[in-house]
């Protein structure tokens, strides 16, 4: 019989209103745990009805880190998370708790337990020709050249990848330098992936868009509408993070005379089941 490795952490995932989150609050009450949050839009501080963040009283009855730490105004990156994520994964062991990690960002998982490429930040230049080209040669095209200036990572990547083909050509036009490349000098995984107990919550599609459906019914009556008001009244810049979260932009449309509330309901919830 094996040895297995000890385990430091909890990594929860799932679809929206899988159940994540309740999940590890009663994990983490039954095991001295402390809840890490994964989610990249639960981060925003203006957000907490719309992205389902737990309540205050929820909070109170165990630790919860990185929620509600961001503002809407601001760009978080994956690279910001992590550098977050790894500072509370160790004042959380420090504690004496377990460190249990849930989310729907599987970017954020994977940064957690594989690091993350050192790549600066593309100029936007280089980013709207690219995405010029995309519009008008199409993928194939922009993954032809990507083969020719980068075969290492075009080869990793599936032809059709749309957002990931033209990331990658972006990289290497701004930077003359690969993207398999970058990915040698970048952070180094904050948990190794073996001393983990990962949990994936799998709910039946029917079951699920129910969820997601009474879930969305909920946060209206409990106030969504008037926070999504008070993110408008700021005038952020509607291509943010923040402004792209679920229910968010369709809300925004109804609060400015576009549609009726029924219709940017049932929109909203159309758009959740299908991410």
């Amino acid at each position: 019989m094996t040895d297995r490795p000890p385990k430091r952490a909890v990594l929860i995932a799932g679809a929206t209103a899988s159940g994540k989150s309740a999940l590890a609050l009663v994990l983490a009450e039954a095991l001295g745990g402390a809840i890490i949050n994964a989610d990249a839009m639960q981060v925003y501080r203006d957000l907490r009805i719309v992205t389902a963040r737990p309540t205050p009283a929820e909070e109170a009855r165990v630790p919860h880190l990185l929620y509600g730490h961001v503002d809407a105004g601001e760009n978080y990156s994956t690279g910001r998370w992590c550098i977050d994520a790894s500072a509370a994964l160790t004042a959380v062991e420090r504690a004496g708790r377990l460190p249990i990690f849930v989310g729907g960002t599987g970017l954020y998982f994977k940064a957690l337990t594989r690091g993350l490429a050192a790549v600066p930040p593309i100029p936007s230049q280089v980013r709207a020709a690219v995405r010029e080209r995309l519009k008008r040669e199409g993928i194939a095209a922009l993954y032809a050249e990507l083969s020719a200036r980068d075969d290492a990572t075009a080869r990793r990547l599936m032809p059709a990848d749309r957002a990931r083909v033209t990331r990658a050509l972006e990289v290497v036009l701004a930077t003359g330098r690969s993207l398999t490349d970058w990915h040698t000098q970048g952070m180094k995984p904050a948990l190794d992936p073996q001393f983990a107990v990962k949990i994936f919550l799998d709910v039946n599609r029917a079951e699920l868009y129910q969820r997601i459906d009474c879930r969305f019914d909920a946060m209206v009556a409990s106030g969504a509408l008037e926070e999504v008001h008070a993110l408008g009244k700021r005038g952020l810049d509607s291509a943010l993070p923040a402004m792209k979260a679920h229910g968010v932009p369709w809300l925004i449309r109804h609060l400015n005379g576009e549609i009726d509330l029924p219709a940017a309901v049932d929109a909203a919830k159309r758009d959740t089941r299908r991410y």
